[in-house]
């Protein structure tokens, strides 16, 4: 499992001393070797993709399309390879690295049929003898900068979009996940693109601040943590480059006294405990009716226990571990704060029979504060925290008393009070007796307040971030403008 970078359809090797160890989370296993690139590396593949631009924006869409779509079949070939490597790097549990490589390959496959929906509109002008209408053109180079917890879905979800609008893109991928980076420039060389559209180049902040500083670097989507993020869009910003920013989320499920509690546990410990709780969609926040708390919270304390972690590859196994050992102390002294905090239920601290990886225990917290550290900061672990109100605004002002807003989620049997949560949670995202994760490639992907930056991902709208608009009047009846407007 070697990294390499790829730069204008060739692969790169560095010297030993610029390379690093890929190791598994899950016991320290060392995967392969991984480049530690500096900005030199990344400028020369934004001069590459810079290069590749006017030939790949010239190529009519639906050409760009068919490659999209030839990208697709060599993922579903290599849909248990790359499921593999994803499950073996980050620590996912290999069932939801197969969930998650799947997901890519829908939303590739419908970002490649966008390259026959790229329209704009027409419009009746004020002026005889003239048409009216829009049309979209690349931005040129595309920088996407991608985090470790889906590091194939979100690479994927980024380029496909921009690949169809007619950009070249340079991906600079999470450090802590090489290798499943290196498998999609591999596939993508298999597909055909050509030399320099599709650049890749692994390391960590110096290549990342080169690609954002870089002047053939017309626009940038970045996903990761809040604090990150907020720093790439303040300096796109001076740069005057569009930015897509998806950050962080501190997600709810509100657990109405009318739930079906039975379904709402299944829910909550899926979204708290599934992928060891790294997922920016994640259940971090139980709000739940004070006349439903005591069984709901047995219900999930049960369900956390009976978490089986270990080895992602291992069978029986329901959880993985962190993906390194500075994210699960994290998680940790997380779960120091939150017992001084409320009331442990259920784990706290490291996993100790498994020494060998980065195990967090999966955590249940009662008696919550909707204020406290626990309740209103980003752990990104396997611990839920429960939030006990007495009636639905309490539960809605708790639900919002974050600085977050990616998604959502409320139980209930009664339609008119779904509809009015709905309406009032400041979230990118709701589901109805659904957990918080999840998203459809046809939907569209984001949030609100410190979680989004920009317009949104995914969806029948996404590859619009990608491109410029462009208003074009054709004069053909020899008319004057006589307006003053103009």
């Amino acid at each position: 499992m070697n990294s390499r970078n790829y730069i204008d359809g060739a692969w790169h090797d560095l010297r030993p001393s610029e390379t690093a160890h890929n190791t598994s989370p899950a016991d320290g296993e060392v995967l392969g070797t991984t480049p530690v690139s500096g900005a030199d590396t990344m400028v020369v593949a934004i001069e590459a993709a810079h290069a590749a631009f006017p030939g790949w924006s010239a190529t009519p869409a639906p050409k760009r399309g068919e490659l999209l779509f030839r990208l697709v079949r060599i993922l579903e070939r290599e849909a248990e390879t790359l499921s593999r490597a994803l499950a073996l790097e980050e620590g996912k549990i290999i069932g939801e690295a197969r969930g998650e490589v799947q997901k890519a390959i829908r939303y590739v496959e419908f970002a490649a049929g966008d390259a026959r929906r790229l329209t704009g509109y027409t419009a009746p002008s004020e002026l005889s003898g003239t048409f009216a209408f829009t049309m979209w053109r690349p931005h040129g180079v595309v920088g996407l900068i991608t985090p470790w917890n889906f590091p194939v879905c979100i690479p994927l979800w980024k380029m496909a979009p921009a690949l169809v609008a007619g950009n070249t893109v340079v991906l600079k991928p999470a450090p802590e996940t090489p290798y499943t980076a290196h498998l999609i420039a591999l596939y993508c060389e298999e597909a055909g693109f050509p030399k320099g559209v599709v650049n890749v180049v692994h390391g960590d902040a110096a290549p990342a601040v080169a690609l954002i500083e870089h002047p053939h670097v017309r626009a940038v989507s970045f996903t990761g943590s809040t604090e990150v993020g907020i720093r790439v869009s303040s300096r796109c910003a001076q740069l005057n480059k569009p930015v897509q920013c998806e950050m962080g989320g501190k997600n709810p499920i509100l657990i109405l006294d009318d739930a079906d509690l039975d379904k709402a546990a299944i829910a909550t410990a899926q979204g708290a405990f599934g992928s060891t709780g790294q997922r920016c969609t994640a259940t971090s926040r139980a709000i739940v009716m004070d006349a439903v708390a005591d069984a709901y919270v047995a219900k999930v304390a049960a369900l956390a226990k009976a978490i089986r972690a270990g080895h992602p590859l291992e069978d029986g196994v329901t959880m993985g571990p962190s993906v390194s050992e500075r994210q699960m102390e994290k998680v940790v002294s997380y779960t120091d704060i939150g017992a001084a905090e409320a009331k442990l239920v259920v784990g706290g601290g490291r996993i100790t029979a498994l020494p060998k990886g980065y195990f967090p225990a999966p955590t249940l917290f009662d008696h919550v504060s909707a204020t406290g550290r626990i309740a209103t900061e980003e752990i990104f672990g396997p611990v839920l925290s429960v939030i006990r109100v007495a009636t639905v605004d309490e539960a809605i002002d708790a639900a919002n008393g974050v600085q977050f807003g990616l998604t959502s989620s409320v139980y209930t049997n009664d339609l008119s009070r779904a509809f009015s949560v709905i309406e009032r949670l400041d979230t990118g995202m709701t589901q109805v007796n659904a957990p918080t994760m999840g998203g459809e490639a046809h939907m569209p992907f984001g949030g609100v307040k410190n979680t989004g930056v920009g317009p949104r991902e995914m969806g029948p709208n996404a590859w619009r971030f990608y491109s410029e608009e462009k208003t074009v009047y054709i004069n053909h009846g020899g008319a004057r403008r006589t307006s003053s407007f103009y």
